[in-house]
């Protein structure tokens, strides 16, 4: 018989005793041993990084990510679910910077690797204990008991055995190229990493630029010569740039060899007497009154003109000068301050006719159009910015950081009367999408997985994904993929999985270990790798050396000492390979293809991660065994503050979801974010609109409920005690147990 229930109910305190019950009986586990017979339905959990607080736009994915497996639970499926913890990368060494109070990585060398990994490792895992107590508070059943954690030894052992599976496919290669560059973390991003910090609406200086062509140097048509000859007057080519700090790196010119240009000549009163060249188009929208035009050229007509360079990186002493040889950049050292044969007109298919003057700056060095150039035109290579973003050489700039040189760099071309315009602009730039610090394009060595070699591939397992919402399959996501370039896996830092290739130091030769089996089998191997105390981290497995295993040429090979490379690997390499490091496969669970768990039924995180975590595990997958990892994914909307903008802790407006538990219940809010949009879509949060699904679902439910009970208990009514042959007289009760 029914107990009356009062109309008064403490939610919370309710939802305590239901978490009691559930974890006296074991009610999550059993839900997985108790269906061992039946189909499985696998759910991959994306890691956190548990070195911070949570906060309540993570209570958003973990609900979703309980729904599935528990609906598919009461279907009769088996749904285990394996918790894990992302544990390497920028985002702990940042946190563990600020808490020491570096402020470069020069810090970090002088404190120690090994001192300043243990702070790393012991950080990592400091609000575990709050991710797994707000897990439990809001009913999402996930074994945390038994979780894969990216640190651990077997975790990091699998992800070497990955890149030795690539790397005997020839999917490995180091590359030197012009990437996208954090000065303040001091190490390269790959593309999915960069995507996730561009601001659409950045204030950037814009100038244009004069250089004065030279006709005393050889270069350029005959008839281009004779124009700019028919006259006195000194003439400049016009380049316009948003990358002032750029222009002392400048060693070529590049414009459209298809289209017009003009010479124009100033007959305003007053005014210096010049002559000018840009692109006819934009002519009249760019140059001021009181110019009229003297010539037309053709682009192809102006190529191997010869102009003055701005700075000349001998005089201003640029360390780091050179030229393009087999891919990479040979220093030269017989630059003279005289020659200017690397300051020339260059004809290119990538100039834009759209804004600017049609005519763009050059620096190889830095922009990625410009170090293509650079390498297939033979210029000159100037690198005048270390990898921190300050100017190096004997400029008046030297020693600052690259945007804040530009206003002195200005201020020079000005005094120099060689600055035609300045103008402000709002653009997309990328920021760090940790630290927040401007990106800038930097030539240099890094290490490339080949993911442009397996583009259809990519593109036809993600046509078998079932995508929620569906546009982000050909759209966000799809789209990425039709441009995905090679990963950049490289990072110049200290805390994560170190990249196992060792290399001679005489002859060059690398090898990749596959394991920690091999490395101690090879030849050379010290005594480092005792199976007590092994640690696969930095600075432990910097200290393994190799003798070579070059065979060399006919007088026997090399013998020399083999180091491995001071790089680790990029940390979303880390989180992609979770189907397989999570069971240390492939030296135990070899059968997770034959016994249910590769690929996932099922995914969910938000909509920031298709181009993290989404394609991780995309690309890893497809590059390992040619198909997806995962079957169906809901990709949900961003949480939102009540402005409207994206929590983030840098921003400082993440809601802590506990004070909003304690007040509503867990129950209230899950039913608001499942509610509040659909899964695809923003939502704003709010504490009061918690409130408000409490009052009007929840306790409404909750009064429908007690009103029965109470009616229930005085007709001393029993479901399963009914007369013989009854039927329920009203209508909506005979709806109800025909649905149930």
């Amino acid at each position: 018989m029914f107990k009356p229930v009062s109309a008064k109910v403490d939610f919370p305190q309710l939802e305590k005793k239901i978490l009691g019950f559930w974890k006296e009986r074991r009610i999550p586990e059993r839900s997985v041993e108790e269906r061992r017979d039946g189909p499985q339905y696998l759910l991959y959990e994306g890691p956190p990084t548990a070195n911070a607080s949570p906060g309540i736009h993570h209570v958003l994915s973990r609900v979703f990510k309980d729904i599935m497996p528990r609906y598919k639970t009461m279907k009769g499926y088996c749904a285990p679910r394996k918790a894990g913890w992302d544990t390497h990368g920028l985002p702990v060494e940042l946190e563990v910077e600020k808490q020491l109070g570096f402020t470069s990585k020069a810090d970090i060398e002088r404190y120690g690797i090994a001192e300043f990994n243990a702070v790393c490792k012991k950080n990592v895992m400091r609000y575990v204990k709050e991710w797994e107590d707000l897990t439990d508070r809001i009913g999402f059943w996930i074994d945390m008991a038994h979780p894969y954690v990216t640190y651990e030894n077997s975790y990091i052992e699998t992800i070497w055995w990955i890149l030795k599976e690539l790397w005997g496919r020839d999917m490995i290669h180091q590359a030197y190229k012009s990437i996208w560059h954090c000065p303040r973390c001091v190490t390269s991003l790959s593309d999915h990493e960069v995507a996730l910090g561009y601001n659409d609406n950045t204030k950037d200086v814009a100038i244009t630029v004069k250089f004065r062509i030279d006709l005393g140097a050889k270069g350029g048509l005959a008839k281009a010569r004779e124009l700019i000859a028919s006259s006195a007057l000194p003439t400049y080519i016009l380049a316009w740039t948003t990358t002032p700090w750029t222009l002392p790196g400048n060693t070529a010119l590049a414009l459209d060899p298809e289209a017009e240009y003009v010479l124009v000549e100033d007959a305003a009163d007053g005014a210096v007497p010049e002559r000018l060249i840009l692109a006819r188009g934009l002519a009249e929208q760019f140059l001021p009154e009181g110019y009229q035009v003297v010539g037309t050229l053709r682009g192809e007509e102006l190529v191997g003109i010869r102009y003055q360079a701005l700075y000349n990186p001998v005089a201003y002493k640029v360390p780091s000068l050179g030229r393009f040889v087999e891919g990479f950049v040979r220093r030269d050292e017989d630059f003279t301050p005289e020659q200017t044969d690397g300051f020339r007109v260059i004809g290119a298919d990538f100039v834009s006719l759209d804004e600017g003057t049609g005519v763009v700056h050059m620096a190889p060095a830095f922009g990625e159009d410009d170090f293509k150039a650079g390498a297939a035109q033979d210029l000159f290579f100037v690198q005048h910015v270390d990898l921190q973003g300050k100017v190096l050489g004997d400029f008046p700039f030297a020693g600052k950081f690259v945007k804040d040189a530009d206003a002195q760099i200005i201020d020079d071309l000005a005094a120099r009367q060689l600055l035609f315009r300045q103008t402000t602009i709002r653009h997309t730039y990328p920021f760090c999408w940790r630290c927040d610090s401007p990106l800038i394009y930097y030539a240099k060595s890094t290490w490339y997985i080949k993911t442009t070699a397996i583009r259809d591939t990519l593109l036809e397992g993600n046509d078998k994904i079932n995508w929620y919402p569906e546009h982000i399959k050909n759209g966000r996501f799809g789209g990425w993929l039709k441009n995905v370039q090679d990963w950049a896996i490289s990072r110049e830092r200290y805390w994560g999985t170190p990249i196992p290739i060792w290399q001679c130091q005489e002859c060059n030769h690398t090898v990749c270990v596959g394991g920690v089996d091999e490395l101690r089998s090879m030849a050379g191997t010290n005594g480092s790798l005792n199976a007590d105390g092994l640690d696969l981290h930095r600075p432990y497995v910097d200290n393994i050396v190799l003798t070579c295993t070059s065979k060399g040429d006919s007088s026997g090979g090399c013998s020399g000492e083999m180091r491995r490379i001071p790089e680790v690997i990029d940390a979303w390499f880390d989180s992609g390979a979770m189907p397989f490091a999570q069971w240390h496969y492939p030296f135990e669970n070899e059968g997770i293809e034959q016994d249910g768990r590769f690929p996932a039924d099922y995914i969910c995180e938000a909509v920031d991660q298709t181009r993290g975590w989404f394609y991780s595990l995309h690309a890893l997958s497809t590059l390992l065994k040619g198909q997806p990892s995962y079957k169906n994914v809901i990709c949900l909307g961003l949480v939102l503050d009540e402005k409207g903008r994206k929590m983030s802790k840098r921003v400082g407006n993440v809601v802590e979801p506990i004070p909003v538990l304690d007040e509503n219940g867990a129950d209230a809010l899950r039913w608001y974010l499942f509610t509040a949009s659909h899964p695809g879509e923003p939502r704003r949060f709010s504490s009061k609109l918690v409130n408000e699904t409490l009052r009007k679902v929840l306790l409404t439910l909750w009064n429908v409920y007690s009103f029965f009970t109470n009616y229930a208990s005085i007709d001393k009514f029993h479901p399963d005690q009914k007369p013989d042959g009854w039927k329920p007289e009203n209508e909506l009760d005979r709806w109800i147990l025909s649905e149930l």
